[in-house]
């Protein structure tokens, strides 16, 4: 019987292993980019909008990029949330602090 649970319990270490690996090298680092993609946009929709100031079209669009900006920075902040709420409830609180503290990005960029 001991032995049923030691193979058990490797199954699940190995489960929790691949989790941390797709947090590290998938989840982070795409919301990561979504965030900088919604950033960019947000700014060049205020570069537009302020270069543009004469024209009433080109306006709407700067004005149009920095909606969508915006909602992208929302969507992703929330996104970022509710993965830090779902592994606090369910016990992987450290294993998500490990998987944003070991990728390169925080290594190449410290906090």
């Amino acid at each position: 019987m001991l032995i049923n649970f030691a193979y058990a319990d490797s199954h699940i270490v190995a489960a929790q292993g691949f989790l941390d690996k797709i947090n590290q090298f998938i989840l982070y680092p795409l919301i990561t980019l979504m965030l900088a993609v919604a950033l960019l946009v947000f700014l060049y929709g205020l570069f537009e909008y302020v270069k543009n100031s004469e024209s009433v079209e080109a306006r709407a669009t700067g004005r149009r990029h920095i909606i969508w900006g915006i909602v992208g920075l929302l969507v992703m902040i929330s996104a970022l949330s509710i993965l830090s709420i779902a592994a606090g409830t369910f016990g992987l609180k450290g294993e998500l602090d490990a998987a944003k503290t070991d990728s390169d990005f925080s290594k190449t960029f410290p906090r």
